[in-house]
């Protein structure tokens, strides 16, 4: 899927010119990500977590994360400082769970809540609210036994978050919703929205190719501090690459998702990971987050995480139940 998602912008490319490098760049970052958290959750399944978090918060705390001075607070770095502290505070939350030592877990737990505190005194408003919403999922995921309706809550926000977006870019809200939506989100914003849902509609089956969002906007070409980016990923990857495009980055969502629901990995875990990639995308979805190799590299990692099984199982003793038996004699899901 992953490859598919690197082969798609070099069609458009070809098609309509352009510059997929952007998005090659993502598609490395997430898959080296990924490969690195399935290595470290099976060789250090707390502490691998536990480092991944307090390297996002110092690096979020030290490093100004933005792409240059050339971008405006509001459309710029915010939106990958909300991303990595709430990566961040998920990561602290996985390893709290997946830990059996209470003094760890405690240690653990006001990690999680110092990441949330820093979004807080770094004028993270969005950071703040998401931090706080994924440690409410987490500690709610340790009264759950079965994972499957709550994966199924995270996609169905997903869902709705996506239709949100689309309606504000739209203009389809009612006046109002739509006029306070706006002046949160800035007016500049949405004016770069209407510009990507206009181009999907001139182009909607291969976009106007990778990296071209800049030069064919009207509101990019403005003398204002811009980037030349919708900063929204669904709006950005509908309008350069199409349709397509957005489908596949939605299958990569959903193919997260589904691997979650079969990780052997405990259930408050698998859950925390799930929210706090749901989270994370409804960052990317009004912001310019995905942008930020930090970001695409640490939501790979997190997923990775939460996914990794062990490498060699032990042979069960003669007359015990397997691993998938014992599911099936609880009535879960069978293990992956």
């Amino acid at each position: 899927m992953l490859g598919a998602c690197a082969v798609w912008p070099l069609v458009t490319s070809a098609v309509h010119g352009g510059r997929p490098e952007g998005v090659l760049l993502a598609v490395l970052a997430l898959a080296a990500g990924f490969a690195a958290g399935r290595i470290t959750g099976v060789l250090l399944p707390v502490a691998a977590p536990c480092a991944g978090a307090l390297a996002g918060l110092v690096l979020t705390v030290t490093v100004r994360l933005g792409p240059g001075p050339e971008i405006t607070p509001q459309l710029g770095h915010a939106g990958a400082t909300a991303g990595v502290l709430t990566l961040s505070a998920g990561a602290a939350c996985c390893a709290a769970w997946a830990t059996s030592v209470p003094a760890q877990r405690v240690a653990l737990w006001l990690l999680a809540a110092g990441v949330t505190a820093a979004a807080a005194l770094l004028d993270s408003t969005t950071g703040a609210v998401t931090c706080c919403a994924v440690l409410v999922c987490s500690l709610a995921a340790g009264r759950l036994h079965h994972r499957g309706p709550a994966l199924a809550a995270s996609a169905v926000a997903a869902v709705l978050v996506t239709g949100l977006i689309w309606a504000v870019a739209g203009n389809a809200l009612p006046g109002g919703l739509a006029a306070p939506l706006t002046d949160r989100l800035t007016p500049h914003r949405v004016d770069l929205w209407r510009d990507a849902l206009g181009m999907v509609r001139r182009q909607s089956a291969l976009g106007v190719g990778p990296g071209r969002f800049g030069e064919l906007s009207t509101t990019a070409a403005q003398p204002t501090l811009s980037d030349g980016k919708p900063h929204s990923a669904l709006l950005q990857t509908a309008a350069e690459q199409g349709v397509v495009g957005l489908l596949l980055l939605s299958a990569v969502f959903c193919w997260v998702l589904f691997a979650l629901w079969r990780s052997q990995r405990p259930t408050p875990v698998v859950l925390t990971a799930g929210a706090t990639l749901t989270a994370l995308a409804a960052i990317a979805a009004i912001g310019n987050a995905l942008s930020f190799t930090t970001v695409s590299v640490g939501a790979g990692l997190l997923a990775g995480l939460a996914t990794a099984r062990p490498l060699a199982e032990g042979p069960a003793a003669h007359g015990a139940p397997s691993a998938c038996g014992r599911d099936l004699q609880r009535g879960d899901r069978p293990a992956g």
